[in-house]
């Protein structure tokens, strides 16, 4: 799960970054604070990708989400974009829960196979 949902992190790290720049055209918003909003949702974005896998971090993730669809009353563009995000984010958390439990089996399975043995001395070492 953690693979997926940092490479849709990733991704959104880029889209508000250039959600930024579009943003920047509005006269009626100052440059300060969409590059305050914006550096703090990217940051958010990017220290989720560690934080995926403590409580709470799929909750942050979701809020990012919500944000995203927000930021949309900003640039209208966004509206879409969150909500293709939030698609994303949805099926990393769903897939990636998923492959975990097969990993999780393969491993069960394997170790079921091989109980007792212990690993053989590399031939040619001194014994």
């Amino acid at each position: 799960m953690r693979t997926l949902c940092a490479s849709t992190l990733i991704g959104e790290f880029f889209v508000i970054g250039f959600a930024g720049l579009v943003a920047m055209k509005d006269p009626d918003l100052a440059t300060s604070t969409v590059w305050t909003v914006c550096g703090i949702l990217m940051a958010l974005s990017v220290l989720l990708c560690g934080m995926i896998t403590r409580p709470g971090g799929v909750q942050l993730g979701w809020a990012l989400q919500i944000a995203l669809v927000a930021s949309g009353f900003i640039v209208p563009t966004m509206f879409i974009l969150g909500v293709a995000f939030g698609a994303l984010w949805w099926a990393s958390i769903h897939y990636g829960r998923k492959i975990d439990e097969a990993k999780a089996r393969f491993a069960a399975q394997a170790q079921a196979q091989s109980p007792g043995q212990a690993q053989a001395p590399a031939e040619g070492s001194a014994g």
